[in-house]
């Protein structure tokens, strides 16, 4: 099996990738750069771009992973609806089966969360609402590794000093997400 991630570094983090191969038994190709959004995957004038769309367009792989930047879904939701649907019509081009990796709010208490003037519960609701629709738009796969996140006791556990990237049990739990959404999907692919 092959997966491709394609997203930012809440994708790259505490070596998620790598966690995601052990217990996948998966290669996993990672294409990412720090604050990335979606739509930079799309546009082959950028190295990150060019590099997603040849992997797209010649190389074969079962899941690709998709990870919007942390706040896009909810402060960009064309940008993020657009690029999920041109992508996922890319994926599925190619054979595969797109997934959603549904991102988590900001660190309950933390000061980015404050810096934009969110409450951590309306951040909440806000990703997991976009990244559902847009899994029901397009027929997606939804790892929703935020909802895991809110349903935990001890979230500040869940984050990195920044309050933003995952702690390595951020990325666990991130990478055992996905694992299952694609487990669930092989057992019964309807």
């Amino acid at each position: 099996m092959r997966i491709l991630m394609l997203g930012n570094s809440l994708t790259s983090a505490q070596d998620m990738p790598d966690i995601l191969a052990e217990l996948t038994g998966a290669e996993v190709v990672c294409h990412t750069r720090g604050g990335a959004r979606l739509s930079e995957h799309l546009n082959p004038n950028t190295r990150l771009g060019a590099r997603t769309q040849a992997a797209l367009a010649k190389e074969q792989w079962d899941y690709v992973v998709l990870q919007e930047m942390s706040h896009g879904p909810i402060t960009a939701p064309g940008s993020f609806f657009a690029s999920v649907e041109r992508l996922c019509r890319q994926i599925r081009e190619n054979g595969a089966i797109p997934v959603l990796y549904a991102t988590w709010a900001y660190q309950k208490g933390g000061a980015r969360l404050s810096a934009k003037g969110w409450d951590y519960g309306g951040m909440a609701r806000n990703l997991s609402a976009a990244y559902r629709r847009a899994a029901e738009e397009n027929r997606a796969l939804l790892a929703d590794v935020g909802r895991r996140f809110y349903q935990m006791p001890g979230t500040q556990d869940l984050y990195a000093a920044d309050g933003v990237h995952p702690s390595g049990q951020g990325a666990r739990i991130a990478a055992e997400t996905i694992a299952a959404a694609i487990q669930r999907h092989k057992e019964d692919p309807s």
